[in-house]
């Protein structure tokens, strides 16, 4: 019974905020323990369980009895089922010692675990469709997947078809200048359009005088012309 007396004091010391006593005969006391809250995720879901144990007459000699009275957020199916089997673990283990500590510890360090397994699976789940969804822009955007070899004969051929539109582009040019009056004649084999002519040759100035000096002059006096002929 001092064993018993001694592990309760030390209980109520360690867990102040949730240690309750259920009954003294026999002696049956409840505990709550928890995952611990995080500063940087305040949201994030507390996983807890409340256990009570009570006393055999002949505790720690004989193994105490244990019931699961709640728990919370429990993130797996098995949860509660992996924890019983924990606490049995740890009476079979501790018997002949003081055990409730020892239990209650193992059960937390549990729980915190369930609870990284939990947060673990999570984030992978995340990762997994963030991947899916990646790869799924990847193949509605990317198309064939770009590589040193495809660039390169992408290139080549772009280089090509520049080159040929250049080509077409000055013969296009050369085609359409103004074409030079000889290059008119010779199109249209005649120069009946003058106008044309003029168009594509400077004009020649012609002096008029000239022709009206060829009026006066008598070409009968300066050349022998036969009225025969």
């Amino acid at each position: 019974e001092e064993e018993q007396r001694d592990e309760l004091e030390a209980l109520e010391s360690i867990y102040p905020d949730s240690f309750t006593i259920v009954s003294t005969d026999p002696t049956a006391f409840s505990l709550k323990i928890s995952t611990e809250e995080s500063i940087l995720d305040a949201d994030k879901a507390i996983i807890s369980v409340t256990l009570k144990f009570t006393y055999a007459k002949k505790y720690p000699d004989e193994a105490p009895l244990f019931e699961v009275l709640e728990e919370e957020n429990f993130p797996f199916e098995n949860t509660g089922e992996k924890l019983e089997v924990l606490i049995e673990e740890q009476i079979e283990e501790n018997l002949g010692c003081v055990m409730v500590f020892t239990i209650m510890s193992a059960v937390q360090e549990f729980l915190n675990q369930e609870d990284d397994r939990f947060k673990q699976e999570i984030q992978e789940e995340e990762e997994r469709k963030e991947r899916e969804m990646i790869e799924e822009q990847e193949r509605k955007c990317a198309g064939t997947k770009v590589t040193v070899a495809s660039f390169l004969a992408w290139k080549a051929d772009f280089d090509l078809k520049m080159q040929e539109i250049e080509s077409q582009k000055k013969k296009q040019e050369k085609q359409t200048k103004k074409l030079s009056g000889k290059e008119i004649f010779l199109q249209s084999g005649d120069i009946e359009d003058e106008s044309a002519l003029l168009a594509g040759e400077e004009a020649v100035e012609v002096d008029e005088s000239l022709f009206e000096e060829l009026d006066d002059i008598d070409l009968d006096d300066e050349f022998d012309i036969d009225s025969d002929s």
